[in-house]
Order: structure tokens, then sequence, then C-alpha cells
């Protein structure tokens, strides 16, 4: 730890990072990269790793981090559209299992290949599986919001996001405790109940809770962070992620919230600050000596994970829109419309490189998350470019070129 971090004072350790918030977003459009890779950038650069303005262990970073990765996965769940869901929900579904199977098996296969123990494999397959649709502010600007391949890639979403996650905890889960088949069994009913009390129990009582109680903003916002809170603690007391219980608690409230003012709050709050702060100290712990390290003594494995990511997603979407009679643009739509990882590919990541094992070995080793953070990038940069090409020759009406750099931390409301 440098001198910078010993002696600059607190409160100015709070100015320079409040600066970078509000400094990041402008430089990330100047650069056209996402903003979600600009706050990672950030918290490398203010890291220990470099320098060193924050140190590598502070309790209440942590803290705010956190929340905002929790906040983040809330809102994922609470802005997805089930209205939209409901009206396609068969094709939404079977293009949803297609595009999480796919990539998962790929995943599967490279992390065997190169080295990795079937459970590690496993997770980095239900990392491709997923998918974030920061191209959507795109597409809604062409006019094509509900257009069919559109809504079928967004109702989509649900179903990759919660099957990642469900293989996410099993994972964690077998990693922390050992793999057996009775066990198995027992974290797969506890995951059924535990899905029954949030969406059922909790939607029920969290929607009787806002017509009684939420009646001001104040009150609905206290409620919403309360809600994040319960939902993250019943997932750690059943031995799965907090992000788990936070995604389904947004599930559960989510048509009693949606278009409240409170709910409008809410979301500025984590976007102007939780959420940031997360992938701020995400950043602290990339180290760029390992980073390069990484790109040059593991460039085929990048180069699979990056590659296997779009092949598959990109197959998918021809497959599936073939067999509906999609046109080519259609079906190129869909493709990049699933091919930015960000939201809940870090989100998993970072949990997968904390889960430790008896023995104190990783479920992800720093390695593998040097590598999901270049695949962040990378799809989060040419999903969009390919996005508004095929809008534009589906028929979209594109004025002036689409802002790239719409993240869930921009609008977590259709991300994945």
């Amino acid at each position: 730890m440098d001198a910078a971090s010993i002696h600059l004072p607190p409160m100015a350790r709070f100015a320079v990072v409040m600066f970078l918030l509000l400094a990041t977003p402008y430089m990330a459009k100047r650069l056209r990269i996402p903003t979600v890779v600009g706050y990672i950038l950030v918290g490398v650069i203010v890291g220990p790793h470099a320098l060193s303005i924050m140190p590598a262990n502070t309790k209440v970073a942590d803290f705010f981090a956190e929340l905002g990765k929790l906040l983040l996965m809330f809102f994922v769940g609470l802005e997805i559209n089930l209205q939209q869901f409901r009206e396609h929900r068969a094709k939404s579904l079977i293009f949803g299992l297609v595009t999480f199977t796919l990539p998962l098996l790929t995943g599967l296969a490279i992390g065997l290949f190169f080295g990795y123990s079937p459970l590690s494999a496993l997770l980095i397959g239900s990392l491709l599986a997923s998918h974030t649709l920061i191209a959507y502010p795109i597409v809604l600007k062409a006019g094509l919001a509900r257009h069919l391949p559109v809504t079928v890639t967004v109702g989509a979403t649900i179903l990759t996001d919660m099957l990642s996650l469900l293989v996410l905890a099993v994972c964690v889960t077998s990693h922390k405790a050992g793999f057996s088949l009775g066990a198995l069994a027992i974290q797969l009913a506890e995951l059924g109940l535990f899905i029954f009390i949030m969406v059922f129990v909790l939607g029920r009582t969290g929607r009787w809770l806002f017509a009684q109680l939420g009646k001001t903003d104040e009150a609905s916002f206290a409620l919403m962070l309360g809600i994040v809170g319960v939902g993250a603690t019943l997932a750690e007391y059943l031995q799965l992620e907090g992000i788990i219980g936070a995604f389904l608690a947004g599930l559960a409230v989510n048509e009693a919230v949606r278009g409240t003012a409170a709910k409008e709050k809410t979301e500025f709050l984590a976007n102007a600050f939780f959420i940031p702060a997360f992938f701020i100290v995400t950043g602290f712990l990339v180290d760029l000596k390992v980073l390069a390290g990484t790109l040059w003594n593991q460039a085929g494995l990048v180069a699979s994970i990056v590659l296997g990511l779009m092949g598959s997603k990109w197959i998918a979407a021809q497959v599936v829109g073939h067999a509906w009679k999609f046109p080519p643009a259609d079906r190129g739509l869909m493709g990049s419309l699933t091919f930015p990882q960000v939201a809940a590919t870090i989100a998993s990541a970072l949990v997968g490189y904390t889960a430790l094992n008896a023995a104190g070995q990783r479920l992800l080793d720093e390695r593998m998350l040097n590598v999901v953070l270049v695949l962040v990038v990378v799809t989060s940069v040419v999903g969009p470019i390919l996005t508004e090409r095929f809008a534009r020759q589906a028929g979209g009406t594109l004025d002036a070129p689409a802002p790239v750099d719409v993240t869930p931390a921009d609008r977590p409301g259709v991300s994945g």
C-alpha cells in the first residue's frame, strides 16, 4: 500500500470518487465505450493495484458495493416486462432455452478443455448463457420495441437470467459443501420452495404492503430496500447467493411498483451511486499486470470464450429464427441483442471468484475473472454496433447513431 492510500484523508478520497462518478459517463461517451466499462476502469485506476487512492479492504466501500450489486439484480427483475412475456410466452421460452443451452454447453466444453473442474466449467457455461440487453435503447429509438423478434428476445431474458442464477446457486453450494445427489436434490427442492416464497408469498405480501403503507415516496423507498434485504437474507439463509434473492424480489413486486415515483427515485439513487460503486469496487480486483499477462499467455482461452459466446448466441438466433421464418435482419437482431455480457455476468463471476471451499480453493480463479472482464468489454461494444446495423436492415428509423454506452447502470430495466 503506497503513501497515497495511507495519508489521503477519507473525505478527500470521497471527493475524488464523487468527481469520478460525475466524469465517467461523459468520458465513456467520448471514448464510445459502455459506461459500466468506464466505472470498472475507474476502479482499476484508483484501486490498490494502481494509484491506491482507495485501499484494498474498506468496509464502507464493500458495503456500498454489496448493496449496489443487490440493487442491480433487483432492478433487473423489477423492470422485466412481464406483460410482453405473457403475450409471446411460448416463443420466448423456446428462444430462451436455446440461447441458454448452446452457450452453456459451449462454455462447459471450453472450461473442461482448458483444465477447469467440471463444477467450474459448468459455472463458466452459465456465465455465457445469460445476456444483458444494453442495446435495447437502440431498437427503442428505431421504433422496433414491439417488433416480434425483439419482444421474443426480451422475454427470453427472463428465462436465461433465472436458469443462469440457478446454475450459479448449485455450483457455489456444491463447491463449498461438496457434491452429492442427495444434497443436490435437497438444494433443488429448497430452490423451488424459495422461488415460491419469493414470487408468490413475498409478492402478495409486498403488493399488500405497498397498497397499505407505501402511500408516500419515503414509505415506498423504505419498503423496496427492505424487500431487497429480505430477499437477500432468505437466499443466504438457504446458502444461496444474495443476488438470487434480490432478482426474485424484483420479479415479485414487479407490477406493484412499476411506474411509481418512488421506484424512479430509488432507481435514480441506485444508478447514481450504489450500482457504480459495485462496478468500481469490482475494478479494485483487477491487477493490470495480471490482466496483461492473461491476454498474452492465455490468448487461446480469451479467444475461445469471446468467440464461443458470440458464435453460440448467433447460432441460437439463426436456428430459432429460421424455424419461425424470420428474415436475416431479424435473426441478426436477435443474435446481436444477446451478445453483451454485463450485469448478471459480472455479478455471477465475482460470486464464483469469492466462493472458497474447505481447502481455500476458489470456484473461479483470477485468470477466468480477467477473461470475463475482457468478454464484458468486447461484447458490450460489438453487440450494440451490430444491433444498430440490423435495426436499420429490419426497417427501423435511426436518424442519428444510437448511443452504445447505455448499460444496466443507466437503464437496468432492460438488462439481464
